[in-house]
């Protein structure tokens, strides 16, 4: 004897029914309003990403190609953080690509994640010509929008990739060297500054002090988040 087919209007009552008691059990103990709270804020970050895509608050919106906002997952518990978008960021318009992208993917897969998992941006959203160093107006003008990606992504831990990314978030001017292998909060998040992975590139005896903080960094996210 074959299985009896299945009906999907049945199914659906059933489905409703267990929703309506589910709502009703809840409704005795005075919670009437259900909403989804994580779903509401990756709305609101998609909606401030639109409200920036065109930004013309600063002069470097005269140079660029592209407002480069960020990438990931918008619920992500790891967020990274770099200094500004370089040529092919600002080709692409996303954020570390090229070689200095490569590294840092692998440098996520290392501590055991996928970088579709955690959330990349950067302070500066819009490329400074010729890859020069932000100025105190750009970065005062863009620094907000940095603060509010963190606010809607909430993440558990962030790393500041680079002196200007850790300088800026903690608002030091305390060398990377004294910075990294240490433990932060900013606004009541840990953050672990670490080398930025163009300089690793550039200086591989920095390679082991980097891998350290990424181990450092991993423990903090695990502590926090389990």
């Amino acid at each position: 004897m074959g299985d009896r087919p299945v009906d999907p209007d049945a199914e659906t009552i059933e489905t409703l029914k267990a929703v309506r008691g589910f709502v009703e059990a809840q409704a005795e103990f005075g919670l009437t309003e259900f909403r989804c709270a994580r779903a509401d804020a990756d709305a609101r970050l998609a909606d401030f990403h639109e409200s920036i895509r065109d930004c013309r608050m600063c002069g470097l919106c005269e140079s660029r190609r592209s407002v480069v906002f960020g990438s990931g997952n918008p619920d992500a518990g790891l967020m990274f953080v770099g200094e500004a978008p370089g040529a092919e960021e600002d080709r692409t318009g996303l954020p570390f690509v090229g070689a200095a992208g490569a590294l840092l993917t692998r440098m996520i897969e290392a501590i055991g994640f996928k970088r579709e998992d955690v959330y990349i941006a950067n302070v500066i959203k819009c490329r400074p010509p010729g890859n020069r160093d932000p100025r105190p107006e750009e970065i005062e003008t863009c620094k907000p929008f940095l603060e509010r990606q963190i606010e809607h992504i909430q993440p558990v831990a962030i790393c500041a990739l680079g002196l200007f990314a850790a300088q800026t978030l903690l608002e030091t001017d305390e060398p990377m060297g004294s910075l990294r292998g240490r433990i932060f909060s900013y606004r009541g998040i840990h953050l672990i500054p670490t080398y930025h992975p163009a300089a690793l590139l550039r200086n591989r005896h920095w390679k082991r002090p980097a891998w350290e903080d990424l181990q450092l960094l991993r423990r903090v996210y695990d502590n926090t988040a389990g």
